[in-house]
């Protein structure tokens, strides 16, 4: 099923609903909105534990960029 049918589909179920029935439809669609609408916001920490093991040598320079760091 594409997208056209499911859009389809969709009118098809919400023209046989109830006045009230709609009314909670409009209020979840709001909902489904606010929703996509929304940033999330980066907290301090969150990727604490994350990364479980790094190199003793990470920092070190690297031999392909000995040329350029002279």
């Amino acid at each position: 099923m594409n997208i056209a049918e499911h859009k389809l589909s969709l009118f098809r179920q919400i023209d046989g609903l109830s006045d009230d029935l709609l009314v909670e439809v409009e209020k979840l669609i709001l909902k489904l909105e606010v929703k996509k609408n929304k940033k999330t916001k980066r907290q301090v920490g969150c990727m604490k534990g994350f990364v479980v093991y790094m190199a003793d040598d990470f920092d070190a320079p690297l031999e392909d960029f000995k040329t350029y760091m002279q």
